[in-house]
């Protein structure tokens, strides 16, 4: 089951609120991090702090029972309400001991009266319910007595971690605000900034075979569009130009078989009208047999061509000498070049690597071609040469006025006749060349006619190596 696709604006604005959700999700990581270590850090070293006043307290104004005597005054000095603090001789219970919660004390190693304190004397813990903990474990001196008793104390991150909580709930808060905000821009300026396109999609579905000729514009297009415009018109171009091709070639199609299927059945009618003897059903047979080969040729080259166009044919191919080649060609045309009193120059040397029924095929297209648009009483010329990129043959003959550039580029096109040799002796039925160029590309190859000015004209047939 197909699933329906997504719209193209949908998709980048996911992408970049993704983008933004991973980014924004980052920064506010780190930035809780950072927090989260400031917070702790602040508060390790308000605990220090703490510890070393009553140390200072302890040594210059207190003795212990003057300690003992005002243990609220300890008391006003934590920094919450959950903190603890713990005044004792060394193995005897606190005489000062202010524990709300009565956590018990971890191991603790207390710092010596002669050193200060320092980061690395905390110690991490947690109460029951997960919060963090802090604590420290320091010596003091008493007064001149020179006693020395341990100060135990330790901070309940309580309020840092409602102040993390709090931070955490307003960085989620941004991340989902800032993706919003960003799906919806970015589907705004996705829709703006494809609009370009919707305008080229309408301009496209205006486009009909009946209005090829309709293009997008492409100066106005976006730069980033502009190449997609550009290669859109020119497919326009080739289809344009292929279907009018098309429509030519069905004209003509229409047009050539149109006088043989004529001719068939206006000689049936006639014959049919009367009773014929044998000789004359015989006679009007032979004309329809003429008639059906031609039709069959017609199909045939049809065919060739349409499997040259559209499908990639494997040719085999092997070394001929074009001296041999061209003189067997002209030796099969020469009764027709005999009636219209033409000779052959053959001047060929080397030889070409090609399919050898092809290669004939082509040639030969094109010597029948010239044979028979030639001017009567002249000279067919053969040029054949090799050289390292491959063979060259070169088929010229003079046709009297000069042949226009634009008919001579039309030369190749299917089912094309100069106006001159449709009422000329030909049998032709303007496939021949067409044939021909198709040969030359399935080589590889390339086929092309040049006029002089003074009404000779050359086909060059490339075949490379």
């Amino acid at each position: 089951m197909n699933r329906p696709s997504r719209s193209l604006a949908v998709r980048i604005a996911l992408s970049f609120a993704v983008i933004v959700c991973v980014v924004v999700g980052m920064v506010g990581a780190a930035l809780y991090q950072a927090t989260n270590r400031a917070l702790s850090t602040r508060a390790d070293y308000q605990l220090i702090a703490r510890v070393e006043h009553f140390r200072s307290l302890l040594h210059d104004l207190y003795t212990i029972k003057e300690i003992e005597a005002r243990p609220r005054l300890f008391e006003t000095m934590l920094g919450d309400r959950q903190d603890v603090i713990l005044f004792r001789r060394a193995g005897s219970t606190p005489f000062i001991n202010v524990n709300p919660e009565q956590m018990p004390l971890p191991p603790l190693t207390a710092v010596p009266v002669t050193r200060a304190i320092g980061l690395d004397d905390l110690y991490e813990g947690s109460r029951a319910d997960g919060v963090r903990m802090r604590w420290i474990g320091a010596q003091a001196r008493i007064g001149d007595s020179g006693e020395v008793v341990e100060i135990i104390a330790a901070h309940v991150m309580t309020q840092e971690a409602r102040v993390l909580s709090a931070y955490l709930e307003r960085v989620w808060i941004t991340v989902i605000g800032a993706v919003l905000v960003t799906l919806l821009l970015a589907y705004w300026v996705t829709r703006r900034g494809l609009m370009p396109l919707r305008l080229m999609a309408d301009k496209a579905a205006e486009i009909t075979p009946n209005r090829l000729s309709a293009r997008l514009d492409v100066a106005h297009a976006p730069a980033e569009l502009q190449s997609l415009a550009a290669s859109f018109n020119a497919m326009l171009d080739r289809l344009e130009n292929g279907y009018e091709r098309l429509l030519q070639f069905s004209a003509d199609l229409a047009h050539e078989l149109r006088t043989p299927i004529g001719v068939l059945i206006g000689e049936t009618q006639v014959t049919l009208a009367h009773e014929r003897s044998v000789a004359e059903y015989r006679n009007v047979l032979e004309s329809n047999l003429e008639e059906l080969e031609r039709l069959a040729r017609i199909a045939q080259n049809i065919l060739f061509l349409a499997q040259a166009d559209h499908g990639e044919q494997h040719i085999e191919r092997e070394r001929l000498d074009m001296r041999d080649e061209l003189e067997t060609i002209c030796s099969y045309f020469e009764g027709i070049a005999d009636e219209r009193r033409i000779s052959f120059d053959i001047d060929a040397s080397g030889e070409m690597v090609a399919n050898a029924i092809m290669c004939r095929r082509a040639i030969g297209n094109v010597v029948v071609n010239a044979v028979r648009y030639a001017t009567a009483g002249t000279v067919v010329r053969l040029k054949g040469h090799a050289d390292a990129d491959g063979a060259t043959v070169v088929v010229g003959n003079r046709v009297g006025a000069s042949v226009g550039r634009e008919e001579v580029g039309r030369l190749f096109d299917r089912f094309y006749r100069g106006d001159a040799a449709r009422s000329e002796f030909t049998e032709s039925s303007g496939l021949g060349l067409s044939i021909v160029q198709a040969i030359m590309r399935l080589h590889g190859g390339s086929a092309s006619a040049e006029c002089t000015p003074d009404g000779w004209i050359e086909f060059t047939l490339r075949f490379p190596v």
